[in-house]
């Protein structure tokens, strides 16, 4: 197998080394595109039941000509393995439950939006069930479409006719996938991906602006995350931003659980920035933790690899005072926690923006920390030898950038000597603070000409993204909004293929940071003659 081992007081760890992390993603897009593109066993129909022409009814039989309503097929047994149920355009005004269910993970049932049609769930009704869609069932794939709030309605927990209302709660049922969603504008968690739900991959959605006011803070995460299984719950290059209250939430509330439910999670390459934005103060974009009390609940294995982590901060006159935690392992002294990795990341907020519990195994190689300083609980200090942390770079505005709270911080000689931890790493001011100007860049395997690029430069300018490896020079490009959908730039790609991309202020980021969506497109050729195209040979 190919390995990096890193040896650190005779303990032998294994990283697995960049051909394997490649290797493991390409195998996840891999099954993301076949699940995506299989033959379907069985085609059924969805309509809108107000749809002008064609609506769909309980009374229909699924097919284009007689469709169901939605509700109606979510809940039909005769949809099975390898069928697909195609939701055609429109809005569908209702809060809904499914219960389809596969009996094999090689023939998962797809729930997808007609072709390029725009499908819209708007949970803004008079319902008492408690999310716009919830979903039970195993071996299912759902895809392609938005789940939301469309009109007025309250977001402030203290009026009177405030409703909590999640996007999807994903209650029950095993590996299931759910690609290219657009969950936003929900008075609630955004995904809620729960204890009972393992194998479940979660992969390129859109998750904003969800959540509320609480009666004392904002609430209502991005993304709120539990895992029982043996079988990893895999949440991979998805866009996670001001949401009320943090962007994912790995966690358990429960004090006393006799069993572990906190386990098992791959959070790479997402981009997660923002969060608690909306409420006035920004909170954790990926928190990792429980309030276990009896050593049993307690998080454990979780993968954080090549995630950007970022708040609105001027890094152009080295701001970092105020609150931007960005990544959190455990909120409170007493939390524990067991094989942690940490590898790849840019960790960027303000004064607290990294925070480090009592973890045991953690492995915190290769980030970019940009914080006041990095903050360490005073029980972090009895696990540290079983830390691996090497190749590092952090940027803090003290010389002393390692904070045990209310005890001492040490320089990063201190650090290395007292520690043996970053042998390897740097440490420089925030004034040297700089990135390059690609973070993320993916390619979105349910729409095989769409990209997902989040960009940077410290004094707000223009970037260049460079598609002449792609052997996209001569085509068109349009630069969209990651939110709205709607088109910022446009224009035909240069020979040299360069994009000359503005970052603005889009989605309320800064100037010197933003994610968008890059759509490219080969153009026509023009038909040559009949005689050119048979004997072009000779030209």
């Amino acid at each position: 197998m190919c390995i990096k081992k890193t040896i650190q007081k005779n303990k032998f760890w294994y990283i697995p080394c960049k051909y394997h992390v490649m290797k493991r993603i390409l195998i996840h897009t891999i099954a993301l595109i076949l699940v995506s593109s299989m033959n379907a066993q069985n085609e059924f129909h969805v309509f809108p039941m107000d749809h002008a022409t064609n609506p769909g009814s309980v009374s229909g039989d699924g097919s284009i000509n007689d469709p169901w309503d939605l509700q109606t097929a979510l809940l039909k047994k005769e949809i099975t393995d390898g069928d697909t149920l195609w939701v055609h355009g429109g809005t569908y005004n209702g809060r809904y439950i499914s219960e389809l269910s596969a009996n094999n993970i090689r023939t998962k049932i797809v729930v997808s939006a007609y072709k390029e049609d725009k499908v819209v769930l708007n949970g803004n009704v008079n319902s008492s069930r408690k999310s716009v869609l919830q979903v039970k069932g195993k071996n299912v794939v759902y895809k392609n479409f938005e789940v939301t709030f469309i009109g007025e309605f309250s977001r402030n927990e203290a009026n009177e006719n405030f409703k909590k209302v999640d996007g999807v709660d994903h209650v029950s049922g095993v590996n299931c996938v759910f690609l290219n969603l657009k969950i936003h504008n929900n008075p609630g968690v955004g995904f809620g991906s729960w204890k009972r739900t393992g194998g479940t991959i979660i992969a390129h959605c859109r998750i904003f602006n969800n959540g509320f006011m609480g009666l004392k803070r904002g609430r209502g995460p991005g993304m709120y995350v539990q895992n029982e299984s043996d079988d990893n719950r895999v949440i991979e290059n998805n866009v996670i931003f001001n949401n009320y209250y943090k962007g994912v939430e790995v966690w358990s509330a429960a004090k006393k659980a006799n069993k572990s439910y906190v386990k098992n999670v791959i959070l790479d390459d997402n981009i997660i920035f923002n969060n608690g934005l909306p409420s006035g103060k920004f909170t954790n974009n990926i928190l990792v933790a429980t309030d276990d009390r009896n050593g049993i609940n307690i998080a454990k294995n979780i993968s954080i690899r090549r995630n950007v982590l970022y708040h609105n901060t001027n890094y152009k006159n080295n701001q970092v005072g105020g609150h931007g935690a960005t990544l959190s392992l455990g909120n409170m002294s007493n939390v524990k926690m067991d094989k942690i990795t940490v590898v790849d990341n840019f960790i960027l907020g303000r004064n607290n923006a990294l925070r480090l519990n009592d973890t045991r195994e953690l492995i915190f190689t290769g980030n970019t920390v940009y914080a006041g300083y990095v903050h360490l609980y005073k029980s972090a200090e009895n696990r540290m030898e079983t830390w691996v942390s090497d190749n590092n770079k952090y940027f803090t505005k003290n010389a002393k950038p390692f904070r045990f709270i209310s005890k001492k911080d040490l320089t990063m000689k201190q650090w290395q000597q007292e520690k043996q931890l970053d042998q390897n790493s740097s440490w420089q001011s925030i004034r040297s603070f700089d990135l390059k100007p690609i973070l993320h860049f993916s390619k979105n395997p349910a729409r095989p000409n769409e990209y997902v690029v989040s960009l940077f430069n410290k004094q707000g300018n223009n970037v260049q993204v460079n598609m002449q490896k792609y052997g996209m020079a001569g085509w068109n490009y349009e630069i969209v909004n990651i939110a709205t959908d709607k088109v910022l730039q446009e224009g035909r790609i240069a020979a040299d293929g360069i994009i000359d991309v503005t970052i603005g202020t889009f989605n309320k980021t800064a100037e010197n940071f933003g994610v968008f969506k890059l759509i490219v497109n080969e153009p026509e050729k023009a038909k040559l003659p009949f005689f050119r195209r048979i004997f072009g040979w000779l030209f």
